[in-house]
């Protein structure tokens, strides 16, 4: 029993040694523990953190305003671009065309003025004994106006009187042109005594409203 005791129980000098070795690692461990517990980060590492969250966001940049913004286009008077025309007729034989004859208005810059001088000369017959119009001497510009969907005119009674098909389609391309010479691709509304003129001539021809050019050279050629 006690050889077995003996061999159990280590030296005292051993126990004291292991005892200050467990105290020792203990505390460098608690030190360690401490140490990183307590420890900031390095200053460059700070302010690497902040300027990748809270970076300075520049303020938007105006843009200047351009010259078109500044300056707007104002569109000349047509009466600039081109010329007041009177539209006569001329005959070769059995053909008969339309001669343009150039007019000065009064005032160039009021379309409604210089459209009502053009379609009054127009009414009042040709001094020219080269150019001639089917047109009766008796019919009057009861009114005329030029409004966004087109010229509106509205001319007196006597401009259905007489001749035929011919006759009457040669007057209304007389009045259809001279009201647009300012503007060639203008529409128009024509009236007589108010109403909207819808045949043409004693064979009844029907006249799509509003004119044009384009639409009197496709449906009375002359």
């Amino acid at each position: 029993m006690e050889d077995q005791r003996s061999r159990r129980q280590l030296p005292l000098g051993i126990m004291a040694g292991l005892s200050a070795l467990v105290v020792a690692t203990g505390s460098a461990v608690a030190w360690w523990g401490w140490q990183a517990s307590h420890q900031t980060p390095a200053p460059d590492a700070v302010e690497h953190s902040q300027g990748a969250s809270e970076q300075p966001k520049a303020p938007p940049v105006a843009s200047a305003p351009t010259a078109t913004q500044n300056a707007p286009v104002k569109a000349a008077p047509a009466s600039q671009s081109n010329p007041l025309q009177v539209y006569w007729l001329k005959t070769s034989g059995k053909a008969i065309a339309l001669s343009p004859s150039v007019v000065t208005p009064r005032d160039k810059e009021n379309s409604n003025t210089a459209l009502s001088a053009a379609i009054d000369e127009l009414l009042a017959g040709p001094s020219d004994a080269a150019v001639t119009t089917t047109i009766p001497r008796e019919t009057k510009l009861r009114s005329l106006a030029v409004k966004k969907d087109g010229i509106h005119i509205d001319l007196s009674r006597a401009f259905t009187q007489g001749g035929g098909s011919t006759s009457m389609t040669a007057r209304v391309g007389q009045v259809l042109y001279t009201a647009t010479s300012l503007n060639p691709s203008a529409k128009v509304w024509l009236s007589v005594d108010s109403k909207p003129l819808e045949t043409l001539g004693g064979e009844g021809l029907m006249l799509d409203q509003p004119l044009t050019r384009e639409s009197f050279k496709r449906d009375f050629p002359l």
